[in-house]
């Protein structure tokens, strides 16, 4: 059976390993023509083994973690492709489409794969440059969409933002709020407040 690079040898015991996992030989290449990713940015990951690395072969997939449901059901997959090992010691070779910080050649936990499943929704959502500009400042996205404020183009452009929806200027100080500096409040904000991003997206500190 072809995978990225190598193939999978079709034998009575690997069978018998597919079946452990819930895979027929045919189940398993309809689950590799799903789950093999295209590598057009959607969270990837090529799974080889340590086993076949050093003997020199590359043999793996690369897999798009994004159609998986599950962690129990990617880990199966990685585990069926690689069914000519007794007990395969996965090994994630290469990565693309999420954050260096969930990936890990040892092979990624359950944690760093529902934090990357996470990322994919958020970008999917809200796009890839402010999920990213919100990791610059944090670990996870626990708190992104309650402290998302948006795009701007500088953090004086966010403080007459500000000013704006909460005060009136003209009212409080007639003729002389023409005189109010932005410059420096938008500094006041961003020093304690608020954070932004290299990709210029508002974020609340929480």
């Amino acid at each position: 059976m072809r995978l990225q690079f190598g193939e999978l040898n079709i034998t009575p015991r690997v069978e018998e390993r597919l079946e452990e996992l819930g895979y027929t030989v045919a189940e398993l290449a309809d689950a590799i023509a799903e789950h093999k990713s295209g590598c057009d940015g959607e969270p990837s990951v090529y799974v080889g083994t340590y086993s076949k690395y050093n003997d020199g072969s590359l043999c793996g997939l690369w897999i798009d973690l994004s159609s998986f449901n599950s962690y129990d059901d990617f880990i199966d997959f990685c585990k069926a492709i690689h069914a000519d090992e007794e007990d395969p010691e996965l090994m994630a070779q290469d990565y693309e489409g999420f954050p260096r910080q969930w990936y890990n050649e040892g092979f990624m936990s359950e944690d760093d794969f529902d934090h990357i499943l996470e990322y994919s929704d958020m970008c999917d959502k809200h796009g890839q440059e402010a999920v990213d500009d919100y990791l610059e400042f944090r670990d996870e996205l626990d708190n992104f969409e309650e402290a998302y404020c948006g795009e701007w183009d500088s953090e004086e452009d966010f403080a007459r933002h500000i000013v704006d929806e909460c005060y009136d200027l003209e009212r409080t100080m007639g003729d002389l709020s023409r005189y109010f500096d932005y410059e420096a409040f938008g500094r006041e904000l961003f020093m304690y407040d608020y954070s932004m991003g290299a990709n210029n997206h508002v974020f609340r500190v929480i």
